[in-house]
């Protein structure tokens, strides 16, 4: 089919060419990559499927208390124990090791292009393009050689949920790494901190929420991806939802979209809360034993008194 103009790009074949050479002297290395996705997803499926229901729920709810209190924790309880009466818990917990193999992956990746984006103008140039191409691309589009590489399963899901969801990873991880004071930065300098100390030891610890507001939308947007895995057979709760279509059955669809919204709050109120300063997570030993504020702390120490100038000085 010709263009208005009466040329074509040719684009399409352009890729085309670019998937089969890639398939046919590549296709070792994919290889090696679907087995290392399977393997983590395998083993995170095995450890929250095994267990007995209630076993995984202690300790996610646990984790909940832990992250930022009782309401958090009995928010989370009360959730899981919805998926588990409407009989999602299986293909929930299968949808969880996806997200957490993905988004773990995703942020692996954003974290060091964040840090370098921040210290290298140039490399911000050249990596922004590229995350709006990420971002904005339908999914189904890069799914499409993800499912001649990989074939069908898992792995070409959690594939595009990494390329969709680790823009903002890269994107809030530079943002915070920028917005550290130039002061505090030219002081450990000054002090001679190499550069990777004051990496470790200033920017990355200034710049953490930021950082984990990043990691929360990748998990979000990780979520997001479930139902797209789901056509490609990775199951879970995607699955379900893709079933619910075949089938039209509105109410198969509800409960997994339900179950999807619950994850997803939890998970976000969980980053959330790490990602929040840990001295609002956790009350002082003073004011959990019941003593007055300030009762713990030691006694200023007596100032000297101010020496009188002379005159003629």
């Amino acid at each position: 089919m010709t263009s208005l103009f009466g040329f074509r790009l040719p684009l399409g074949n352009a890729v085309d060419a670019i998937v089969e050479w890639i398939t046919t002297y590549l296709g070792g290395l994919f290889d090696v990559i679907a087995a290392i996705f399977t393997f983590f997803y395998e083993w995170i499926e095995y450890f929250l499927t095994t267990p007995p229901f209630w076993a995984v729920i202690v300790v996610l709810v646990a984790l909940a208390f832990w992250a930022k209190g009782w309401k958090l924790a009995l928010g989370t309880l009360i959730g899981l124990a919805v998926i588990v009466s409407i009989g999602e818990w299986s293909y929930a917990m299968e949808s969880l090791a996806l997200v957490v193999v993905a988004a773990g992956i995703a942020v692996v990746l954003s974290l060091p292009l964040g840090v370098w984006a921040a210290r290298s103008d140039a490399a911000s140039r050249t990596i922004k393009p590229v995350l709006d191409f990420m971002q904005t691309t339908p999914a189904f589009v890069y799914l499409i050689p993800a499912l001649i590489l990989f074939g069908i399963g898992p792995v070409p899901g959690i594939v595009a949920t990494i390329v969709f969801a680790m823009a903002p990873g890269v994107r809030l991880t530079e943002l915070g790494i920028r917005g550290v004071s130039s002061e505090v930065v030219e002081a450990g300098a000054a002090f001679g901190s190499s550069p990777w100390r004051i990496l470790r030891q200033i920017q990355l610890p200034l710049a953490r929420p930021s950082i984990m507001a990043g990691v929360n939308q990748v998990i979000m947007l990780s979520l997001s991806m479930v139902v797209i895995a789901g056509m490609v057979g990775a199951g879970g709760l995607g699955g379900q939802i893709v079933a619910a279509l075949n089938r039209i059955d509105v109410g198969l669809g509800s409960e997994a979209g339900i179950s999807v919204v619950i994850l997803a709050i939890v998970l976000d109120r969980m980053t959330a809360a790490f990602g929040g300063d840990r001295k609002k997570r956790v009350p002082s030993r003073s004011k959990a034993a019941g003593a007055p504020t300030g009762a713990d702390d030691p006694a200023p120490a007596p100032q000297q008194a101010e020496q009188p100038v002379p005159a003629n000085a």
